[in-house]
């Protein structure tokens, strides 16, 4: 697996930290090598694996669900329109801050905020990426939360990976994304 060797050391008795600014090398490489679009989809796959999360807690709570509806139509017919994104992935996050702090339906709904913004800017397909992988950390017994989070990343990876050979590399494959050092957990 690729997750980072601070998120592998699960505990019985405590829940491994898991840090939101810890950005696998791995994928972000390969996101700077897929389109925007592409980025999009996958960013909107990530979100829906975690969704349920969000949905079961806050079933009224329509907002996550919307801007995944939003993310979908712009990969789907290339019409941008900012403030139709914008708006939803604030919704998305304002409905994630009703949701219990430390909660996996607070990540699900910041995975699908983060998601919908991936229209905007490709960096926000990685945000969605980390949010759910958050959310499954949360979400596991506490002696498997580690080993969840680095089964979710391991699909995140190898479907960035099929969608980026069906859809070919980016046309322009400047530097997207960089990572930043990490300055521990959040």
């Amino acid at each position: 697996m690729r997750a980072s060797r601070s998120n592998q050391a699960g505990s019985s008795k405590a829940k491994s930290k898991f840090s939101i600014r810890n950005i696998d090398p791995f994928l972000l490489e390969l996101a700077n090598q897929t389109d925007h679009r592409t980025l999009g989809v996958w960013a909107r796959e990530c979100a829906e694996r975690v969704l349920p999360y969000f949905e079961k807690n806050l079933p009224k709570d329509l907002r996550p669900r919307r801007a995944l509806d939003v993310l979908k139509a712009w990969t789907e017919t290339g019409v941008f329109a900012m403030a139709a994104i914008r708006g939803a992935s604030l919704a998305a996050h304002a409905a994630a801050r009703d949701a219990d702090e430390a909660s996996p339906a607070r990540s699900a709904a910041r995975t699908a905020g983060q998601a919908v913004a991936t229209a905007h800017v490709p960096i926000h397909s990685v945000g969605a990426a980390i949010y759910a992988l958050q959310a499954v950390h949360r979400a596991a017994d506490p002696s498997k939360s580690a080993t969840a989070a680095a089964k979710e990343l391991d699909w995140q990876i190898r479907r960035l990976a099929s969608l980026r050979k069906k859809s070919g590399p980016a046309a322009d494959p400047r530097r997207l994304f960089r990572a930043r050092p990490s300055s521990g957990g959040r």
